[in-house]
This record gives C-alpha cells, sequence and structure tokens, in this order.
C-alpha cells in the first residue's frame, strides 16, 4: 500500500469514527449526507477506472442533473435563509461566496506545480471536498434544514468520482486516493456541525449567504461544457470537424438535464411540502 492509498483508506476510518460521534448526537441528516457523498464517489470511481471508452453524453447528464439540482436547491433552501436573516448582509454573503469559489477554483490549479504525495486531480477534489463538507456542517449545524438540501449539494459527486477515476486509471494509476476527496466532505461536515454561530442577524446573514454563493458556485462550475478542449470534448475520439457535430447535439442534451435536474428538486418539494 503506497501512501496516497494509506492516506484514502485512513480517511475513512477517520469518517467511521465521526460518524459514531454524529450518532451520540443524533445528527442523523447530516450523517446521512456525509454518506451519501461518500457512496456516490466511492462507489461511481470503479466504474470510471474500468471505462475504456466513454459515452460522453452519459457525463453531460451526470453533470447537468446534479448541477441544475444543485443550483435550485442553493437558490430555494439557502438563499431565503441567508435574506431572512438581514437582506443587505445576506446578498453581500451571496456575492463574497460566488467570488471566493471562483479564486479558491482558479488559485487551486497552482496545485498543478506544487509536489503533493497524491494526483493533482485527488488533491483538487479533496480540497473541493473539505471546503464544502465545513459548509454543510455549518448549514446542518445551525439551522433546521432537510436532508434534500444536502443531497441535492453532494449530488456531483458521483460523476466527479467516475471522471476522476477514468483519468487516474488512464494514467495506470490506483482509484483508492478517491476515497480522500468521498470521505472528506462528511470529515469536515461533522467537525464543523459543532460550530455553533452567532444570533446576531448580520452575522448570520454574511454566513448563509456566503454558504449560497459557494454552492451556487460549485452548482455552475460543475454545468456540463459542450465546447472544443472542453472535458467533454477530451471524450469524443472523432476529428474536429465531427466533434462540433456531436457537441451541438450534446449541447441540447446539457441543457435538458439541467433543467430536469431542478425540476426534479421542484417536483420533491411539492410532494413533500
Amino acid at each position: 500500500m503506497n501512501r496516497s492509498t494509506a492516506i484514502g483508506v485512513g480517511s475513512v476510518v477517520v469518517l467511521v469514527a465521526l460518524s459514531a460521534y454524529a450518532v451520540s448526537t443524533q445528527a442523523w441528516k447530516l450523517l446521512v449526507v456525509s454518506w451519501a457523498a461518500f457512496a456516490a464517489m466511492a462507489f461511481a470511481a470503479p466504474f470510471g477506472a474500468r471505462s475504456r471508452t466513454e459515452h460522453a453524453e452519459g457525463l453531460v447528464w451526470g453533470y447537468g442533473l446534479a448541477s441544475g439540482a444543485m443550483v435550485t436547491s442553493a437558490a430555494v433552501f439557502l438563499v431565503p435563509q441567508a435574506i431572512g436573516h438581514h437582506p443587505q448582509f445576506g446578498g453581500f454573503g451571496i456575492a463574497f461566496g460566488i467570488l471566493a469559489g471562483f479564486g479558491a477554483h482558479t488559485v487551486g490549479h497552482r496545485f498543478a506545480h506544487m509536489d503533493f504525495p497524491m494526483d493533482r486531480t485527488v488533491t483538487e477534489l479533496s480540497a473541493h471536498a473539505v471546503s464544502a463538507g465545513a459548509i454543510i456542517g455549518i448549514v446542518y449545524g445551525n439551522i433546521d434544514v432537510g436532508v434534500g438540501l444536502g443531497l441535492a449539494i453532494v449530488s456531483h459527486k458521483g460523476p466527479a468520482g467516475y471522471a476522476a477515476a477514468r483519468r487516474l486509471a488512464g494514467k495506470n494509476k490506483s482509484v483508492y486516493p478517491l476515497l480522500l476527496p468521498a470521505a472528506g466532505l462528511g470529515i469536515a461536515a461533522i467537525v464543523s456541525s459543532a460550530v455553533s454561530l452567532p444570533a446576531t442577524a448580520a452575522f448570520r446573514g454574511i454566513v448563509f449567504g456566503f454558504a449560497s454563493g459557494v454552492f451556487l458556485h460549485v452548482a455552475m462550475d460543475f454545468l456540463p461544457r459542450c465546447e472544443i478542449g472542453s472535458e467533454i470534448h477530451d471524450l469524443l475520439s472523432v476529428e474536429d470537424e465531427h466533434a462540433h457535430t456531436i457537441l451541438d447535439r450534446l449541447r441540447v442534451h446539457a441543457a435538458i438535464s439541467t433543467v430536469v435536474g431542478g425540476g426534479a428538486v421542484f417536483a420533491a418539494w411539492l410532494l413533500l411540502g
């Protein structure tokens, strides 16, 4: 077992231990979200590793459904919370969250030039998982929200794990290090759920607005982009003149899948409400 694999396996052990703590505090919703995130990435990764040929349409639908659900959930369940606490500070929080998400994503590419014990893809996914998990934990630890919000937020873990495993397998690397980003979200979420926010309206408006903005950025970052040079384009083993035609068709699937993902959240809200 190499060092990166040992780190991945160790993160699962930590998640199990922290889950025992979550059970003792009866944080059932957070526990479900944490293990759903782990399962989505952990179970999708082996399929990605075994795939030598990829149907780009499947990845478009995976990303589209997840991003559509995430955008809708953040807009419906988090944004009103932020604005409800304080309209102006909540609005500033949303703006800062979107900008911070973009900044973190952009600066995160510097990982490519740094020496880490794991593959760059695994490192970036782990950083994203920990930051998202910390915000999810604070949200669930301070307001009463349904488990559906968390499940929609982590829905991107499946397609992300599939795509990452496929890239690792293409480099003849093990996919076991992906256990770290798979478990990292739950680890950070359970730890941060112990943070109690001050009751001031302005502070809570900023915090929940920031959470809304970050999740909106993540959701938009996962929107399937069917452009030349994109991840979707890289999956097409055709000449560029034929790729244009295929990408035009995939753009339609991208648009429909995001609407379906958002519509599914709306339908669930109507049924459960």
